[in-house]
């Protein structure tokens, strides 16, 4: 299986940084194949904009979506945002690995998603969910908290983890993609526990993955090109 790591935080040193590399260690181990995205190492841009593009559908007024699928038929995307839609659409099984910060992703995270996963190339009109460009696909949230299980819960501080924490991200970008959802892991109070807690989840982070890795996946339910179900109106519609 080819597996997608997008790694989302600034210190290399960091306790995301050593869940990303034990769960790729793990996943080579035993015959996968793995690409670790480490945005902040790569510079990666959050911000969306005209430089995401090397041409224009119209130079007199920006519309996202235009551009994107005028990038998609035009083979006009930047070079980094080429480079990660490619690593995309080799994987099997995209995992996202991140700290919780202000109870979503971190920046950079929420511009590589608004940036890569463009119109065109992973969702367009009618193709969501179970009708998804990445159906048959397999996908896996993976995230640090600084607070501990009990802060999280109907009712608790936080809210209930999937329900409310992750919902958007797994609901409304994942699944919107088509992707079959891994149960999200959560190293919970990261920053707090001692070093055997922490060492433990590193252990239980390869365990979950390699159990991720080992369910089969089929590319052939996907859409190839997307935009060919889309008929041109509606995307001059979308303006």
């Amino acid at each position: 299986m080819n597996v997608l790591i997008i790694l989302a935080h600034p210190e290399p040193a960091s306790f995301n940084a050593a869940l990303a590399a034990r769960g790729a260690a793990a996943l080579r181990q035993a015959g996968h194949a793995v690409t670790i995205s480490d945005l902040v190492a790569q510079d990666f841009d959050p911000r969306a904009g005209r430089h995401d593009f090397t041409g224009a559908a119209d130079a007199a007024r920006f519309h996202y979506q235009s551009e994107q699928a005028h990038a998609v038929r035009t083979g006009g995307f930047c070079d980094e945002i080429a480079r990660e839609q490619a690593r995309v659409m080799e994987a099997d099984l995209l995992v996202f690995q991140f700290p919780l910060w202000w109870g979503g992703v971190p920046a950079i995270l929420k511009g590589w998603i608004e940036r890569v996963l463009a119109y065109g190339f992973a969702y367009a009109d009618g193709l969501r969910y179970e009708k998804g460009v990445f159906r048959g696909r397999r996908a896996m949230v993976s995230m640090t908290t600084g607070g501990l299980p009990q802060r999280f819960g109907r009712g608790a501080a936080y809210g209930e983890l999937e329900d409310q924490v992750l919902w958007q991200l797994q609901h409304l970008v994942l699944e919107y993609m088509g992707y079959t959802l891994e149960r999200p892991f959560v190293a919970y109070g990261a920053p707090r526990v001692d070093a055997d807690r922490r060492a433990a989840y590193l252990d239980e982070f390869a365990s979950h993955l390699l159990e991720a890795a080992a369910r089969p996946v089929d590319r052939g339910q996907g859409i190839t090109d997307p935009l060919s179900h889309v008929p041109d109106s509606a995307i001059t519609a979308n303006r």
